[in-house]
């Protein structure tokens, strides 16, 4: 069904949230079989292992990035509205909440989307980070912790437009952004065949990855198309924003319209939840003792001021931002990975050297038969 005549019919706010309900199943699905975690594929690089998950967050990323810079150079989709590019940014937000999100997701041992995932396969760890997470995102962005991330963010600001674009800050250009995504590729490919990644890995990767691009595009047709523009952003996929967005719904606004973000949540919830079901994957699991409770709500806390400061989370600034171009998210990015790999180092490595208690071991990647042997939460 067209565009245009899927908003005649729904009107464009449920149309909105049908498409988010949608690509968010498709994320939730292909992130729950890959195994998809910025925060394992940073541990992974940092501690120089080769356990599939930094091939995993590769495909992901490099194809986000070439779909989209792909759309864009067909003229296909037009990101020039977009909030990462169109608005003004902070480069002080991105660098500082960028690293608190970097140190949040090795504490809660995953980040937003992560956590998301888990929580529909049964992980009450998550269920309770991802609360909490939530809360403190609100919290930042209108509640009694608005007032640092503003502080923050006012040190150290961009403009909107060209000043927030690297594609014409570089001068690489259409094409140079393009053969830049490709480059990507070639090197994930090349380590999947060096790591033997199995098909779950790199194609429910690369499904992630499209899932961006698909958000993207949809958001952007909804936008040219319908009537009320304010009320359609041109958007991709992220967890800070709708997170809180969802919570402050179900508990004060149920009655407001719906948003692509209030799909979103739910159809990644719906999607994990149903690849965990069909490979029996659905297990309880609690906390292992006080000690564990505390790392985790620390991170969560951690990850929602900083995702909200940074303006995006894992997947917000570091593969719909990052797919764009916008400088904010690459210093996003770059502060997570630095932030993590520090953290991890200081925190699990040395706890590991000095006889601590070891936190929750990862979820194995699914094996080439698709079989769920061996597989934990």
């Amino acid at each position: 069904m067209p565009i245009e005549s899927l908003i005649d019919s729904l009107g464009q706010s449920k149309a909105l949230a049908l498409g988010g309900l949608l690509i968010g199943f498709m994320f939730g699905f292909f992130a729950q079989r890959s195994r998809f975690c910025l925060r394992s594929a940073t541990i992974e690089f940092s501690r120089r292992v080769h356990g599939g998950k930094l091939t995993v967050w590769l495909f992901a990323f490099a194809v986000a990035l070439l779909s989209t810079q792909g759309l864009i150079a067909l003229g296909w989709l037009d990101v020039s509205s977009a909030r990462q590019l169109a608005a003004r940014g902070s480069l002080s937000g991105a660098a500082i909440g960028g690293a608190l999100f970097g140190v949040g997701m090795i504490l809660a041992r995953g980040c937003s989307s992560r956590l998301l995932v888990l929580a529909a396969q049964g992980n009450l760890r998550s269920v309770l980070s991802g609360l909490v997470f939530a809360v403190t995102a609100q919290a930042a962005w209108s509640g009694v912790l608005a007032p640092w991330r503003e502080q923050i963010s006012g040190w150290w600001t961009v403009d909107g437009g060209a000043a927030r674009d690297l594609v014409a800050i570089s001068g690489l250009g259409r094409t140079g952004a393009l053969l830049f995504g490709a480059l990507w590729l070639i090197a994930a490919v090349r380590w999947a065949r060096h790591q033997r990644v199995p098909a779950w890995g790199w194609a429910g990767a690369s499904m992630v990855g499209l899932s961006i691009t698909a958000a993207w595009w949809y958001t952007g047709s909804v936008a040219a198309a319908g009537l009320e523009a304010a009320a359609a952003p041109v958007q991709s996929l992220s967890f800070t924003g709708p997170s809180a967005e969802v919570l402050v719904r179900v508990l004060f606004a149920p009655d407001k319209a719906p948003t692509f973000d209030l799909g979103l949540v739910p159809g990644v919830f719906l999607g994990s939840f149903v690849a965990a079901a069909l490979f029996r994957e659905l297990k309880l699991e609690g906390f292992a003792g006080g000690a564990s409770m505390r790392r985790y709500l620390i991170g969560a806390v951690l990850m929602g001021f900083g995702g909200m400061l940074a303006g995006g989370c894992a997947v917000g600034a570091g593969l719909s931002g990052a797919a764009v171009f916008t400088i904010t998210s690459w210093v996003t990015l770059s502060a997570m990975w630095a932030a993590a790999a520090l953290t991890d180092w200081l925190v699990d490595q040395r706890g590991e050297q000095f006889g601590r208690e070891a936190a929750p071991a990862d979820q194995a990647m699914p094996s080439r038969s698709f079989s769920n042997q061996g597989l934990r939460l």
